[in-house]
């Protein structure tokens, strides 16, 4: 039980026997750090009920909780705040319930509570993933972890974006300017090889029409009547209608990009549970038209398209269906949602992770599920973020511009390369295991400087900055759990020993409270679908194991208690970072 669940029924007694007043809650906040006292509640709100002055009502409290609950041992007030001291015996019997548990804070999913389904990634087939690509799967992955350590059954999935005008203009310069290049024969990734050849469409597309603004057409003209983008268009169309040959070239180029984003999955070390395809997806969604005109959500215009009006609702009028009976996006969203409802009947709530541009569009979308019926949709969020720049400005793909994830991924590793042999700690290591933690604090370093930022931010990434071994970053996290991880190993006792003592330090308590807290803030994470608090509370963990390090002996210490007190309570700080770092898909080295 938390401190709050403990005090609150004796805070209750004790103002039904002094006041003979009933109070349903008590509200805490953490102390003000220049007051002693470990948790604070807040008189305020009694004095609507109570006829007294603050300091009266506070005192009168504080002096019935230290006569009658053991976990207190004194307080103060100031104003109209009761400041309470909590005795050091609660903090070891804290302690000694959790220190033995493993995966402290996750909670198991209730089997009678519906899933979750977390769509991230979600990319086109036209190109490789880039930076703003990682950090929605690191966001998708992360908050997907968050909600199943919170107690909820997940689902990961995406939607994959392989139809359209842009698969097509790959498709059309390979043909054109491929000379039959494969992965195999180009040593390309072949997301890679794919995102080539939309480049060189890009660039042929460009030189048509620049030739034709030259033979006195506007640019709007050129753009429309550039030969390559019409066969690109005729390619499309062509497409839709399953001729044989655009069909086989589709399913082979497709195909080269999905073995290129496996790899680059595996290395940033996310999964999916299922996946969808916006060929299988893009009908979906007709059939639900209807239905919302029979019941009068939606409205027929006189050319035949179908809108839903929301001015009502502060929007506007959206259009679901055009005159000559073609989706658009909004129809495909509405239909791929019950889709994913029918195919995981346990599935009661989604989160998309979508950048902020679209946060109108999942407005419109939730609002017309609504409308529609569906007791679900309810419980659908959109995990909205902020681009991500660099010092060098914004990227662009058709340019070619994009800082590729693959390469991204590789100059994190090479950057702590770097760095760790200056620091030349590294001798006694085999190749294999440098390679390796070179690895983990690259990727670590990624992870941690793009999840510590609330996801609606706009994020301005600098790699250097990120893998420092000091400051809010993943490394200087990671050098504490293995700093902790060679005091253990260094420490000849039995871990499980039971400790009874009757005082502890200042900076030891200071500890316990800071892991106490580990449970709530994934809670707290999970309602926000906010991986930055789990990023951000470890961070102040380490902080505070930092300082206790500085301030006590811990193998150096002569009094045999204190010191498997203080190794356990090591130990234990190390399993929680090692456990929030779970939630980030950060891993942990065991040396550095």
């Amino acid at each position: 039980m938390s401190l709050p669940q403990i005090l609150t029924p004796s805070i209750q007694k004790a103002i039904q026997a002094l006041f003979d007043v009933t109070v349903d809650k008590i509200e805490f906040q953490t102390t003000r750090k220049e007051f002693e006292g470990d948790i604070t509640m807040v008189i305020f709100p009694l004095l609507k009920v109570i006829k007294s002055n603050p300091a009266e009502l506070g005192n009168k409290i504080g002096d019935y909780l230290v006569e009658n609950v053991s976990e207190v041992a004194r307080f103060n007030v100031v104003s109209g705040f009761l400041n309470i001291v909590i005795s050091d015996s609660y903090y070891v019997n804290f302690f000694n319930g959790i220190k033995d548990g493993k995966q402290f804070g996750f909670v198991q999913p209730n089997p009678a509570e519906k899933a979750v389904m977390v769509e991230y990634s979600s990319p086109n087939t036209n190109k490789p993933l880039h930076l703003g690509h990682v950090r929605n799967n690191l966001l998708g992955y992360s908050v997907a972890e968050i909600l199943k350590a919170s107690g909820k059954k997940v689902y990961k999935t995406q939607i994959i974006n392989d139809r359209g005008i842009h698969i097509c203009k790959s498709m059309l310069a390979w043909e054109k300017f491929g000379n039959g290049e494969t992965p195999e024969t180009s040593g390309l990734k072949g997301d890679k090889l794919v995102g080539k050849y939309y480049v060189e469409f890009d660039k042929a597309y460009k030189n048509e029409i620049n030739g034709l603004i030259e033979t006195g057409k506007t640019e709007e003209e050129a753009k429309k009547q550039a030969p390559i983008i019409i066969e690109a268009q005729d390619m499309l169309k062509k497409w839709e209608a399953g001729d044989e040959k655009v069909i086989e070239l589709w399913k082979k180029m497709n195909e080269w990009v999905y073995e290129g984003f496996a790899t680059t999955y595996t290395n940033l070390g996310v999964n999916f549970d299922k996946y969808y395809y916006e060929s299988n997806t893009y009908l979906l969604g007709k059939d639900v038209v209807q239905v919302g005109l029979d019941k009068g959500v939606f409205e027929k215009d006189p050319d035949g398209s179908v809108w839903i009006d929301l001015t009502d609702e502060g929007l506007d009028r959206k259009i679901v269906l055009r005159s000559d009976g073609t989706a658009v996006y909004m129809t495909q969203d509405i239909g791929t949602a019950i889709q994913r409802v029918k195919d995981m009947p346990d599935v009661g709530g989604m989160v998309y992770t979508v950048g902020n541009e679209q946060d109108y569009h999942f407005k419109v979308l939730f609002l017309i599920l609504k409308k529609l019926g569906f007791d679900w949709a309810s419980s659908l969020y959109h995990l909205s973020y902020g681009m991500v720049d660099l010092p060098s400005g914004k990227m662009k793909s058709r340019e070619g511009t994009v800082v590729d994830a693959d390469d991204l991924m590789q100059d994190m590793t090479d950057t702590a390369k770097q760095i760790s042999e200056d620091l030349g700690k590294l001798d006694s290591y085999s190749d294999e295991e440098k390679a390796k933690l070179y690895k983990t604090i690259g990727l670590g370093a990624l992870k941690y400087y793009i999840l510590k930022v609330d996801p609606k931010k706009r994020i301005l990434f600098n790699p250097e900055e990120s893998v420092d071994f000091a400051g809010n970053t993943g490394p200087f996290i990671q050098y504490t759990y293995a700093r902790i991880q060679s005091i253990i190993r260094k420490s000849d006792f039995d871990f499980s020993t039971k400790i009874e003592i009757e005082e502890i330090h200042e900076k030891e308590k200071e500890l316990v409270k800071q892991i106490e807290l580990f449970p709530e803030v994934i809670q707290n994470a999970a309602q926000n679908h906010s991986p930055a608090l789990i990023a951000n509370y470890t961070y102040d963990l380490v902080k505070e194991y930092n300082s206790f390090y500085q301030s006590v002996h811990i193998l150096g210490e002569v009094d045999l208690t204190k010191k498997i007190f203080r190794v356990q309570l090591s130990q234990k700080v190390a399993e929680v970072i090692k456990s929030a770092f779970q939630l980030l898909g950060i891993e942990v080295p065991e040396r550095m």
